[in-house]
């Protein structure tokens, strides 16, 4: 008998019919002499529509109560999903994240789990059921309801199967797998049968969205082997797992970013200390900065440039307003409008050549570099919003064949 941990986005369990579609691949699960333990998401539009109440009240709500609201999405769905695995003769019990055992730090809207206990999962395994947990959520020492943030119930999912040691985990989503680049806008992407931890948590780091990058974090380090499958289409997905020969390299993707802004603070002191005032300051917002160009220093001034997510430009253009006098600098300029591409490829550090195809490709296409990154396993470009999809197209033609 194996141990299987299943999780079902947004989408899954969507209304009536997806709730009994999931309801149908868990019992099957079941009946082929397997433990399962389900991982959900909110249902649908669930999220963004609390969000939105929480606007009609208030502008600044405190991320203490958006915590307590956004909460209740997942509540629903495994209620809900729960109801329909009785209904077609599969026992099952619904649990919220606190009563499943994860516990967090104090970081609204953004926790980290801290501990998992697993007895009562485990206790209600013991009785033959199917035990249905509502991810994205834990308790924090204060027994505040916290949420994981973006991608919580892949984390969740992730965590419960390191921590009960599953067979695999598998991620049930809208796509059939992990694909070379979004099969929505590039047409001849191709799905990836299997793809290195490294390689995935790239990808999901760069804009993919088929898997949260803080999950893939913790299954390698535990060593989770994780599977990317469909929940409309019951066909082999990706796996995603340690791959240990990497000397033939091959670009598994190309991802695209569009929640990227570029803050330049121009003029300030060449003097020692002003990187780490400017980043310091970010880095006590919990704001991540990703990319960082320097320019060469002249009259005893330079320019630092870097990247920040687009949701955080706002903040970390007040933060560093705040304290321009102690950085020194003339002016702050921020630009919404780019885009990060990239390409990623195990064994990308070892092979000639790939940055010269890629900045090629762009080329051709007549796309202008304004940042570049690299790294042992990926390439990444700064460029504007407006020439990202025909970027990605240019590049998977280039490199994906």
């Amino acid at each position: 008998m194996a141990l299987i941990v299943q999780k079902f986005g947004g989408s899954s369990v969507a209304d009536r019919e997806r709730i009994f579609n999931v309801a149908r691949i868990v019992a099957n699960t079941r009946n082929a002499g397997n433990d399962v333990v389900v991982v959900v998401s909110a249902q649908g539009d669930t999220t963004d529509d609390l969000i939105e109440k929480a606007a009609e009240i208030t502008h600044d709500p405190s991320q203490r109560e958006m915590d307590m609201l956004l909460s209740t999405g997942e509540q629903i769905s495994i209620a809900l999903l729960a109801m329909a695995l009785d209904s077609i003769g599969t026992p099952a019990i619904s649990l919220t994240g606190w009563q499943a055992g994860f516990r967090t730090n104090r970081a609204y809207t953004k926790a980290r789990i801290t501990k998992l206990d697993t007895e009562r999962i485990e206790s209600e395994l013991a009785r033959n059921r199917v035990v249905v947990v509502a991810g994205f959520q834990g308790l924090n020492r204060m027994d505040d309801i916290t949420t994981l943030g973006r991608g919580g119930s892949d984390t969740s999912a992730v965590a419960i199967a390191a921590a009960l040691h599953a067979d695999r985990c598998q991620i049930y989503t809208d796509v059939e797998g992990v694909y070379t680049a979004d099969p929505r806008h590039i047409k001849n992407a191709r799905k990836l049968q299997e793809i290195s931890f490294d390689e995935m948590l790239e990808l999901a780091s760069l804009g993919a969205q088929v898997l949260n990058n803080r999950s893939v974090e913790l299954a390698k380090k535990y060593g989770v082997e994780l599977e990317v499958l469909s929940s409309l289409n019951p066909i082999p997905g990706t796996i995603v797992k340690e791959v240990a020969d990497v000397e033939g390299m091959l670009i598994k993707g190309v991802a695209k970013d569009d929640n990227v802004a570029v803050i330049s603070i121009l003029e300030v002191p060449d003097v020692p200390g002003i990187s780490f005032k400017v980043f310091g300051a970010l880095a006590q917002k919990k704001i991540n900065v990703d990319i960082i160009l320097q320019s060469v220093g002249r009259d005893d001034s330079k320019d630092l440039t870097f990247t920040v997510p687009r949701s955080d430009a706002e903040l970390a253009l007040a933060v560093l307003r705040e304290n321009l006098s102690r950085i020194g600098g003339t002016d702050i300029k921020v630009d919404t409008g780019v885009a990060k591409v990239s390409i990623v490829g195990a064994g990308m550090q070892s092979h000639s050549g790939v940055a010269s195809s890629m900045f090629e490709a762009l080329y051709e296409a007549n796309v202008n570099i304004r940042m570049i990154s690299t790294s042992e396993i990926k390439i990444s470009v700064i460029i504007d919003q407006a020439e990202a999809d025909r970027a990605v197209a240019a590049i998977h033609s280039a490199f994906i064949h």
